[in-house]
C-alpha cells in the first residue's frame, strides 16, 4: 500500500519519477487565466482564517458541500467561518475520487505544512495549525505568489476597469512577479441579457466614446484595447457560452440586432440575431488581437444559471453552472472568416464538454499555418468540470492522438484562490505519469534530453512563447 499523497504521489513508474522530481518540479508557474483580484496582490493581503482564504468565493467547494447535503445556511450564508469550515471538514471523507480532495490536502501539506487528513475529527485541529499560520506575514498574498515559484499572473478584466491595481503593480520594485491584465468583454456581448445599456455607459464612459451603435462600440473597445495594451496585455478571452450557430459575418444585421438589444432590454433578441451579434464582433476583435500579438482564449460550452431560483438568491458564479453544448463546427468556421481576412490571432480553444475535446483536437490542425515556429491554434487544458485527473489524462491523450502534444500549453489555475497553485503540481505529476506510461511500454524511448525537453516545454516554455511574455 502505497502512502497517502507522498513523495511520488501519482508517480508509479521510475520514468515518471525522474522526469517530475528532477524537471517539472521546480519549474516556474505562469498562470495564464485566473479569476484572483489584483487588488489583493496590490494590498498585500492577508487572511484571518482559512475560511476567508478557501470559502469565500470557491463554487466548486460550494457544490461538493450542496451534494452532501449541508445547508446553504453553512455553504453561502450567515454561519460563522469557524462554522463553514467544519461543514466543508465533514463532507471530505465523501469526496473520494474528486480532485477537491487531492488539492485540498496539497494546500495542507505545501502551505501550511499540515499532514493531517481533513474531517470533521480533525477540522478544529486544522482550524488552530492554518489561523496561526495564517497570522503570520509570510502568508500574505504576495508571500503566497512568490512560495508558489509564479513567474507571471494573468487577471481577468473587464474592459471598462480602470487597471489602477496594475499599474501600481507594475511600478512596485518589490514584487518581481508579473501581474498582467486580461482583456475579458463578455458584458459588452451578453445583448440578450438585462442591463445592456448601463454596462455601455460604463465603458462608453471609459472609453470616452458614446455607444449608440455596432461602430461606436467598436471604437470603445478599440481604445481600451490599445489602453490594456499599454498596461502590458497579453491576451482575451471571450466565454462562448451561447453560440448556437454561425452566421456570416455582417455589420447591418449586427448593428439591427445591438438595436433590438438596446430597446427590448435584451427580451427581444433571437439566437439568430445574437450569433450575427457575436460573429460580426468577434471578427472585428480577432483582427485586433492579431495586431497588437495578443492570445486570444475561448471558453466554450458553458450551461450558465441552470437554477433560476438560485440565479435570484445569490447571484452567478456560485455553483449553479453546467455543461452545455459545444459548437466547434460554428467556432471553426468563424476561425475560417478570421483567417479569410489575415486577422487570425493565436488562439487557443477550450470547451467544457468533454465529447468535443477529439473535434477541436481536429479542427485545430486546419488553422496552424505558422512562419514563426510555433502553431498558431491550440487547444487548452481540461477545463472546470474536466480538471480531474481522469480528465486531464483524457484530453492529454486526445490531443496526442491528434496533434503534437510537444506543443501543448499546459496547466492554468482559472482560479479564485491564492492557494490554488498546486493544481499546477497536481498537472505535472499527472503529465509526468503519463509520458512515463508511454516510456515504460515502450511508446516512446527514454532518452532523457528528449523527455526533459518534452517536460519543460509542456510545462513552462510553450506558454512563455507562444505568449510571447517577457521579464518585468
Amino acid at each position: 500500500m502505497k502512502t497517502f499523497m507522498g513523495k511520488n504521489f501519482l508517480l508509479s513508474t521510475e520514468a515518471a519519477k525522474i522526469l517530475y522530481h528532477t524537471y517539472a518540479a521546480e519549474l516556474p508557474i505562469i498562470d495564464y487565466h485566473c479569476h484572483v483580484p489584483p487588488r489583493d496582490i496590490a494590498e498585500d493581503k492577508q487572511y484571518s482564517n482559512i475560511t476567508e482564504l478557501w470559502l469565500s468565493g470557491d463554487h466548486y467547494k460550494w457544490r461538493a458541500m450542496r451534494s452532501c447535503g449541508v445547508a446553504e445556511k453553512f455553504i453561502t450564508g450567515d454561519a460563522s467561518d469557524y462554522e463553514k469550515f467544519r461543514a466543508y471538514a465533514s463532507v471530505m471523507p465523501s469526496l473520494i475520487g474528486n480532485p477537491l480532495y487531492h488539492w485540498t490536502h496539497l494546500e495542507l501539506q505545501r502551505y501550511f505544512d499540515c499532514d493531517l487528513i481533513l474531517s470533521e475529527k480533525t477540522a478544529d485541529e486544522v482550524w488552530k495549525i492554518t489561523s496561526e499560520k495564517l497570522a503570520d506575514p509570510s502568508m500574505s498574498v504576495r508571500n503566497l505568489i512568490r512560495q508558489s515559484n509564479v513567474e507571471i499572473v494573468c487577471t481577468t478584466d473587464d474592459p471598462a476597469d480602470t487597471l489602477e491595481y496594475h499599474k501600481a503593480l507594475a511600478e512596485d520594485d518589490s514584487f518581481d512577479v508579473q501581474v498582467l491584465p486580461a482583456f475579458r468583454p463578455d458584458k459588452a456581448f451578453n445583448i440578450n441579457k438585462p442591463g445592456l445599456a448601463d454596462y455601455y455607459k460604463k465603458l462608453g464612459a471609459a472609453a470616452g466614446v458614446e455607444i449608440t451603435d455596432t461602430a461606436s462600440l467598436k471604437e470603445a473597445l478599440g481604445k481600451r484595447i490599445e489602453f490594456f495594451n499599454d498596461m502590458g496585455c497579453r491576451t482575451a478571452d471571450h466565454g462562448l457560452d451561447e453560440f448556437p450557430m454561425y452566421v456570416k459575418p455582417n455589420e447591418y444585421a449586427a448593428n439591427q440586432a445591438l438595436a433590438c438589444a438596446l430597446a427590448s432590454d435584451g427580451r427581444d433578441v433571437t439566437a439568430e440575431m445574437l450569433c450575427a451579434f457575436k460573429c460580426e464582433m468577434l471578427l472585428w476583435l480577432a483582427g485586433e488581437y492579431a495586431k497588437h500579438g495578443w492570445v486570444m482564449q475561448i471558453h466554450a460550452g458553458v450551461y450558465r444559471n441552470a437554477n433560476d431560483r438560485m440565479m435570484k438568491k445569490l447571484g452567478p458564479d456560485s455553483g449553479f453552472d453546467s455543461i452545455g453544448y459545444t459548437n466547434v463546427e460554428g467556432i471553426l468556421q468563424l476561425m475560417n472568416a478570421m483567417e479569410n481576412r489575415d486577422a487570425l490571432p493565436r488562439t487557443i480553444l477550450y470547451s467544457i464538454d468533454p465529447s468535443a475535446n477529439a473535434a477541436i483536437g481536429a479542427g485545430i490542425g486546419c488553422f496552424q499555418t505558422s512562419e514563426d515556429g510555433f502553431p498558431k491554434v491550440m487547444q487548452g487544458s481540461a477545463w472546470w468540470f474536466n480538471d480531474t485527473m481522469d480528465g486531464m489524462k483524457a484530453q492529454m491523450k486526445q490531443l496526442a492522438n491528434l496533434s503534437a502534444f510537444g506543443k501543448f500549453n499546459g496547466m492554468l489555475t482559472d482560479s479564485r484562490s491564492f492557494t490554488s497553485y498546486p493544481r499546477h503540481e497536481y498537472f505535472r505529476r499527472i503529465l509526468c505519469a503519463l509520458i512515463g506510461e508511454w516510456v515504460e511500454e515502450g511508446l516512446y524511448p527514454f532518452d532523457p534530453e528528449a523527455l526533459a525537453t518534452l517536460v519543460c516545454d509542456i510545462c513552462y516554455n510553450n506558454t512563455k512563447n507562444f505568449f510571447r511574455f517577457t521579464a518585468k
